[in-house]
């Protein structure tokens, strides 16, 4: 599976940006633990969000079952989220070709909770890479009658999302042109509600990680486009 450093100076060539780089703080081990942090924060204060931490794939069920306990308490048996990522038409094939064990795990996390209103809880499934353990890929999954339907699908470096209070969170590194691998240059975050059918954005909030010191301009990007049709 190709590194970070591959996604990134690919991306670069594909979405160059002008202006000067900035001096950015942080490392790709300090990406990682942020990410950690997050997915923490989000489980602590969302709906009955499910960490399962890398899949599996021979322990984990194709089709969960949900049922509610005495004390309220929502019980879900684990899908099988390598499955859900292959089998699914709308995942990129290049993804699908670099999903292999990394060792005894598949590079996988997936998150349970209620967005979408459906019959069975969402399924949030983060794929990353084998080298750097950085967000290749994430995806949501609705139940529709008997099984999964992929509602959500973000492929970019460096990119994780999250169940917060029924609403999905998608995180991303951003770096501009000459920005090192290591240093990227700000985080995104974009918070989608689940209205009429689909997952319309709510909130977009960019952290820069550094600000300029000698008089460059602020580079900036535009609020991400709404999620693909699904």
């Amino acid at each position: 599976m190709r590194g970070l450093s591959g996604l990134v100076n690919r991306e670069h060539s594909e979405n160059g940006r002008g202006g000067g780089r900035r001096a950015a703080g942080g490392t790709a081990a300090v990406v990682l633990a942020a990410f950690g942090m997050f997915t923490a924060g989000c489980s602590a204060g969302g709906t009955g969000v499910q960490d399962e931490g890398s899949a599996h794939a021979e322990n984990a069920k194709s089709v969960p079952s949900a049922n509610v306990s005495a004390g309220g308490t929502q019980k879900v048996d684990r899908v099988n989220p390598v499955r859900l990522v292959k089998e699914d038409p709308k995942v990129s094939k290049r993804i699908k070709s670099d999903l292999k064990p990394c060792g005894r795990d598949y590079p996988v996390d997936t998150s349970y909770g209620n967005m979408t209103g459906g019959t069975q809880p969402d399924v949030v499934v983060n794929v990353m890479s084998c080298v750097d353990s950085v967000g290749v890929g994430t995806y949501v999954y609705r139940m529709n009658g008997t099984r999964y339907e992929n509602v959500f699908t973000s492929e970019e470096p460096a990119v994780v999302s999250a169940i917060d209070r029924g609403d999905l969170v998608v995180t991303k590194q951003v770096w501009v042109e000459n920005d090192p691998v290591e240093e990227p240059s700000a985080e995104e975050v974009t918070t989608y509600h689940w209205t009429s059918g689909r997952f319309a954005q709510m909130h977009w909030v960019r952290n820069e990680y550094s600000g300029p010191v000698d008089g460059d301009d602020l580079l900036a990007t535009e609020p991400p486009e709404p999620p693909r049709e699904n």
